[in-house]
């Protein structure tokens, strides 16, 4: 069992705690934020050892591996204080803002003989990983494409600090896009080219609830975007990331193929309904009919990819929600605004190979 320090008491952090329980893989034995007050607080509610300043839990000699859920802007930061430390890094998405820092923390890590992890982890849930078998054994035939879409009004009206959803390196696309490009990459491999278009249809948001609610936000980065995506595999995908409408009835991901359709569960998500249709052959009629679940983790499991990542440190394997996907998934994000920006398709540069994936059983030792 690995000992874990989580570094940022945020809103993210109590699923992070809630859910560590329910892992043999690591044990949570320090929590740190620049509020001590909230370390504390944290540390009482979940019944951590020990609450304490960045610093301090950086120098941990018993924390082998750091749970970075600070803010986007602080994960390339940290996530480079914590390797220097000598400790393993998990962070929540996106792996850093700029591919500059990402970089830096995939080769101190390789450098220095540790891992690099990061979020999402949804993509080894119940419902992705059955709809990755269903791809693997065949089911949309030959793939051709997707459809991915997240619409929402935005999180200023429920999030109690939503400022920096606003700012360089948040809004729709890297808060929302890691979901669902990591869940496409899980199903196609590679994605080799993308081209957008991008805007921000509100200047200012006004903060909903909270202590801050009433106050304004200037916007300072797209807040709906339309992008194409083409895999090196060969299927193209649509799509949407937008913080601007009141939703819609398009589905989360569909996924389409010479032979059929799957209608995915949402990729925030770790389970929910799978649907699929099959019009030719000897697949039938055409209706849509329900696909079994057949993975474990159906229930909301994050820290699955922590769990995963440490029993790959100690079987020598790769992990699944790895730096390098992340970093992928990143350069994807940053290349669609710099599309939408040049008005032109841009080649992504960074490649990475499709996560293995979890083989069937019921319990932690699928991931042994």
């Amino acid at each position: 069992m690995k000992k874990v320090g989580i570094i940022g008491c945020g809103n993210i952090s109590g699923a992070y705690l809630t859910h560590a329980a329910m892992f043999e893989a690591f044990d949570v034995v320090a929590v740190a934020d620049l509020d001590l007050d909230r370390a504390k607080a944290r540390a009482q509610e979940f019944n951590v050892p020990r609450a304490c300043s960045v610093d301090e839990l950086l120098a941990l000699d018993e924390v082998d591996l750091v749970i970075n859920l600070t803010i986007p802007a602080a994960h390339g930061d940290l996530g480079l204080k914590a390797l220097s430390a000598g400790k393993h890094v998990y962070n929540e998405k996106p792996l850093a803002i700029e591919l500059s820092e990402a970089k830096a923390m995939l080769e101190l890590a390789r450098s220095k003989g540790l891992r690099v992890g990061c979020a999402p982890d949804t993509f080894l849930g119940a419902g992705l990983q059955t709809a990755r078998a269903f791809v693997d054994s065949g089911g949309l035939g030959q793939p051709v494409g997707a459809h991915a879409m997240m619409v929402s009004n935005g999180p200023e009206k429920w999030h109690p600090d939503p400022e920096f959803f606003f700012k360089s390196g948040a809004g729709p696309l890297f808060d929302m896009g890691p979901y669902y490009i990591t869940a496409l990459v899980n199903f196609f491999g590679p994605i080799k080219r993308v081209s957008a278009f991008a805007r921000a249809t509100f200047a200012e948001r006004t903060v909903g609830s909270g202590p801050k609610a009433g106050q304004k936000i200037k916007v300072e980065t797209p807040t709906h975007i339309a992008a194409a995506l083409e895999f090196t595999s060969g299927p193209l995908a649509n799509l949407t990331m937008s913080f601007d409408a009141v939703g819609g009835t398009a589905p989360n991901i569909e996924l389409y193929g010479s032979e059929g359709s799957l209608l995915v569960n949402d990729p925030n998500m770790f389970t929910g309904h799978l649907k699929t249709r099959h019009g030719r052959g000897a697949w039938g009629s055409g209706e849509w009919s329900d696909v079994p679940v057949t993975r474990p983790y159906s229930e909301n499991s994050r820290g699955i990819g922590v769990a995963d990542m440490i029993y790959a440190i100690e079987h020598n394997r790769p992990h699944r929600a790895s730096g390098d996907l992340a970093y992928h998934a990143l350069e994807t994000m940053h290349s669609i605004l710099r599309a939408a920006d040049e008005g032109k398709a841009i080649t992504l540069e960074s490649t990475v190979e499709r996560p293995a994936a979890l083989p069937e059983g019921d319990t932690e030792a699928i991931l042994q």
